[in-house]
């Protein structure tokens, strides 16, 4: 093989490998300042805490928005049962490509899509409500009305004893939860980049 045949190899091949995680999730940031939350992913700290009160055993149904590079991913799925089934909601389409690329996990759909529409997306799938529902989403910088009707389809997709489970970097994301759900819950996460705001929201 001549030197201009190996490095067109080269070429080819680092194309054809998927970009790493940060590379993605930079790229998302710079195309969909409003739709991504941060500019850094979310602490393994952050994550252990948001994931802390979920009932896995009675977990059959778990969806996350904006799963971005699936920094929740791998964690949701170590911790599922073998039955249950997680679905990913971004209308990020190279996100969603990514996760489809990489996550290679029969209980894992990654969906381009609107959370607006997850009702009409779990019954696609099967399913008549969710056990939890994960956001990241900033609620804060997405356009008027769209916060309030994410919230109010969670609201009517979560089953009871159910949860939605929300991290922030405002806290004005309770104004959006609090017509909606009756308990929410509340800590923070310093350790994150920036420091988060974690919130759980059940309507029983």
């Amino acid at each position: 093989m001549t030197a201009s045949s190996t490095a067109a190899a080269r070429k080819g091949a680092r194309k054809g490998r998927a970009a790493s995680p940060i590379a993605m999730f930079f790229r998302g940031f710079i195309k969909h300042p409003v739709m991504v939350g941060s500019i850094i992913p979310s602490s393994g700290r952050l994550i252990r805490k948001m994931l802390g009160p979920v009932d896995w055993g009675q977990c059959k149904l778990f969806v996350e928005y904006g799963p971005g590079v699936g920094t929740f991913c791998q964690a949701v799925l170590d911790r599922m049962g073998p039955d249950a089934q997680y679905i990913a909601i971004d209308t990020n389409e190279d996100f969603v490509a990514y996760l489809r690329e990489t996550i290679r996990d029969p209980r894992f759909s990654a969906i381009c899509g609107s959370a607006a529409d997850v009702e009409a997306i779990v019954a696609d799938h099967g399913h008549d409500g969710a056990d939890y529902v994960l956001s990241g989403l900033p609620f804060s910088t997405l356009p008027t009305g769209v916060g309030d009707t994410i919230a109010k389809a969670t609201a009517k997709v979560i089953r009871p004893g159910g949860a939605f489970l929300v991290y922030q970097f405002s806290p004005k994301v309770k104004d959006f939860l609090s017509p909606e759900f009756a308990n929410i819950d509340h800590d923070m996460e310093w350790w994150n980049v920036p420091p988060a705001q974690l919130y759980w929201a059940r309507n029983g």
